[in-house]
């Protein structure tokens, strides 16, 4: 694979603004946080830590929490903040930065301009939304009209997870992200699953980050649950079945490419053309991914997929600026 110039579809961006607004409050939501990383990222070490792992292109994101805080200018404020800055890097290093670009949702009002924004104006290569907000998940009926525009627009939706608040602490010194938020994204696809969502929006691509959570684990017992015979209402609203479903979604490998037992099942799972690469930069740097790749024995044209084709195939415009 010497030589081979790889897509980083897990990669974080925080921009001097957001943090200087926000940098306490984020910190202060989930224990044992890294603040260091909000204050010490820079362009230039996303750049050099690219570089050492020949990441050709990152398509960047805002991570977890978002934009959202419970009021509605803040959110749509904090927003295009985000995807302001988010251009700026574009414009200054084309071939190297794409962007999923942040709305404030459940602002639906909010969002849908910022939808049209990040697509008509900063051309942005997809949208970020996160697996949770508050006790709701994406399947909402209130987000409905957020789902229907990402679908006129064909659009690449990237799911970050988070977890409810009252999650965040509930096993005494054990942080969210060991296991709340691969438990978060799993709720998050039953949810756009058992909505009707993505049955009904067809054009949307989705990408759940770090392997789909415990979806790979769990897919027969998901799928069960639209087979009992007092669940003809949530069948009907996935007329091609839960399996077809899934299959159609896309699954980064952040976290899960060094578990020989993770990667297994997502291998077993999903579609090979939907496994992409992502580092989850800066809390690591993408040499995680890569050294966990090298020891599945993975063939020469699987590791091409995941490090550059899959990515290349599902974002045409980037690749034209490649």
């Amino acid at each position: 694979m010497s030589g081979l110039q790889r897509i980083d579809v897990h990669h974080h961006i925080y921009p001097p603004r957001y943090i200087a607004e926000e940098g306490d409050r984020i910190v202060s939501i989930a224990p044992g946080f890294p603040a260091a990383i909000l204050t010490e990222w820079t362009a230039e070490k996303t750049l050099d830590d690219m570089d050492r792992n020949d990441i050709q292109a990152s398509i960047v994101s805002i991570s977890t929490p978002g934009v959202w805080f419970g009021n509605v200018e803040k959110g749509r404020k904090l927003a295009r903040i985000c995807n302001d800055f988010a251009a700026e890097l574009i414009l200054q290093y084309p071939k190297r930065f794409g962007m999923f670009g942040v709305i404030p949702l459940p602002d639906v009002e909010g969002s849908l301009r910022e939808i049209e924004y990040c697509f008509e104006q900063l051309k942005f290569d997809g949208i970020g939304i996160l697996t949770s907000y508050g006790k709701r998940w994406p399947g909402d009926a209130a987000f409905a009209p957020v789902f229907e525009e990402l679908n006129r627009r064909k659009s690449v939706i990237h799911f970050h997870p988070t977890a409810p608040a009252e999650f965040m602490s509930l096993v005494p010194d054990v942080p969210p992200a060991i296991a709340e938020f691969p438990f978060d994204t799993t709720r998050s696809i039953m949810s756009l699953l058992f909505s009707g969502t993505l049955s009904c929006n067809q054009n949307i691509r989705c990408i759940f980050s770090h392997g789909g959570g415990t979806v790979p684990y769990l897919a027969d017992r998901i799928a069960s649950l639209a087979r009992r015979p007092t669940a003809t209402h949530l069948a009907a609203r996935m007329p091609n079945g839960v399996e077809h479903e899934l299959r159609k979604l896309y699954f980064d490998v952040v976290s899960v490419a060094g578990n020989r037992h993770g990667m297994a099942a997502l291998r077993s799972f999903a579609d090979p053309d939907h496994l992409l690469l992502g580092s989850d930069f800066p809390y690591a740097s993408v040499d995680r991914a890569l050294q966990g790749l090298k020891k599945l024995d993975l063939s020469p044209d699987e590791t091409a997929k995941i490090e550059r084709d899959n990515a290349l195939t599902l974002f045409p415009e980037l690749a034209k600026r490649l």
